[in-house]
């Protein structure tokens, strides 16, 4: 089962900082940095190891009033986070 697929869970640590235009990921175990889009970091604050994909699409077609759940658009980015090595 991938990360998509079960109730991911951001990584703890990480000093998440706002920018004009998203978000600055310091990621201080690898002396990393990411930037990540406003969606992006919704996708990301909402993975606390109790929400799955479909719930964080859900929430996400709620916050951006979608007429529908963005499933795939989460798992893609859920999997690219998980990359990154910004959930467990």
């Amino acid at each position: 089962m991938t990360v998509a697929e079960t109730a991911p869970r951001c990584l703890p640590g990480l000093d998440i900082s706002p920018t004009e235009d998203g978000y600055v990921i310091y990621q201080p175990e690898l002396d990393r940095v990411h930037y990540l889009n406003h969606s992006a970091i919704l996708i990301l604050e909402l993975s606390t190891g109790s929400n799955s994909a479909a719930d964080i699409a859900g929430f996400i077609q709620e916050a951006y009033g979608l007429p529908e759940p963005p499933v795939a658009m989460v798992r893609e980015t859920i999997a690219k986070l998980s990359e990154q090595k910004l959930l467990e």
